[in-house]
């Protein structure tokens, strides 16, 4: 009995023993944690622009139907698809001779008209003297003036007709109104032309402009004038293209709800109808901005060091947004703004680590 009362006693002095050697070593290690060595910076409540992202298609700046007042037989269609033209280059031919045809009849006319002024102008011009000896009355004489004016008329109305035939004649030849490229050929030889019916379309090949269908809730923002960034997917060595706005539809589609807005692509040369992109200022919201250099990634996780309010570093977990240039990254959770977060360090310190400051 007395050897198992000296055994209780024993243990709880061992235990106490170990206990006191145990918290010793505990206290020892987080004394000697060593210290962090960090620029400090604060983490920014700020505003963030908005921009709303639009899609359109780039379209040619001048698009022609070409097309002549001839009605006659195409002869020859000089381009094919996508053929290259200069200013006044024969692309498509029709038979001149009912042009021509057309032309001689009012010529014909003209000369007839001519003739009649001739005879009307010395039937005046006698009955003027006629009337000045009284030997002609006043009745005459204004017969003989109206004579004289309508074949006046006359001659002006046939001389205008001969004027359009031989314009018309002239188109026989169709030409192409600008440089540019065939975009479309909707004859061949022996169909008829018609006055108004398209033969070829041009587009220029100078100058670019992205279409871009903008909701109604964007527009408001934007006016003819603006520089919006503009890309063109299927171009992506072109990368971010300044756009000037050249026109803006001034009401909205009832259907769809949008507007349209035409960017001028300055410099750029690309194939019409390719798809792109714009983005409009839509206004700012509320973000928290850190120097990116502060962004530490460590085993999938991203993290920001923090110096706590007694000089300690504390690692948080944080998501990030996008790159707002000048160095600075949204962080979209895990801060505030306003706290001081490390910046520069390669990997997260021991937590509870002290900080100390750089000034360099």
């Amino acid at each position: 009995m007395k050897q198992v009362m000296k055994l209780i006693w024993i243990v709880p002095l061992v235990a106490g023993a170990a206990a006191c050697g145990g918290g010793a070593r505990h206290e020892g290690a987080a004394a000697d944690l060593a210290p962090v060595t960090a620029t400090v910076a604060k983490a920014a409540a700020i505003d963030v622009p908005q921009r709303a992202e639009v899609y359109g298609a780039v379209e040619a700046d001048r698009v022609s139907a070409v097309s002549s007042r001839v009605m006659a037989t195409v002869t020859a269609v000089r381009v094919n698809l996508g053929d290259a033209v200069r200013k006044g280059e024969v692309l498509v031919e029709i038979d001149p001779e009912t042009a021509r045809a057309q032309e001689a009849q009012a010529r014909g006319a003209l000369s007839q008209a001519q003739a009649g002024l001739a005879l009307a102008t010395r039937n005046y011009e006698r009955y003027k003297a006629l009337a000045a000896s009284n030997s002609a009355s006043e009745l005459e004489l204004d017969m003989a003036k109206m004579q004289y004016e309508q074949a006046q008329g006359a001659v002006k109305q046939a001389t205008g007709a001969v004027d359009a035939a031989a314009s018309i004649a002239g188109e026989t030849q169709v030409r192409a109104p600008y440089d540019g490229r065939i975009v479309a050929k909707m004859v061949e030889a022996g169909d008829l032309a018609a006055p108004g019916r398209p033969l070829v379309t041009v587009e220029s090949s100078a100058g670019r402009r992205l279409a871009l269908t903008v909701p109604e809730s964007a527009a408001g923002s934007l006016k003819v004038g603006d520089v919006l960034d503009v890309t063109i997917d299927a171009r992506p060595d072109l990368g971010t293209i300044q756009g000037t706005v050249d026109e803006m539809s001034p009401g909205s589609d009832p259907a769809s709800h949008t507007f349209v807005a035409k960017v001028r692509l300055s410099g750029a040369t690309v194939a019409s109808g390719l798809a792109g992109r714009g983005w409009i200022a839509a206004g700012s919201r509320k973000a928290v901005a850190v120097p990116a250099a502060a962004v530490l990634r460590q085993g999938g996780v991203t993290l920001v060091v923090l110096r706590d309010a007694e000089g300690k570093a504390r690692s948080r977990a944080v998501t990030v947004g996008a790159d707002l240039g000048n160095g600075m990254t949204e962080v979209l959770s895990g801060l505030n703004g306003g706290e001081d977060v490390l910046v520069g360090l390669a990997m997260p310190p021991a937590d509870g680590a002290p900080v100390q400051e750089s000034r360099s």
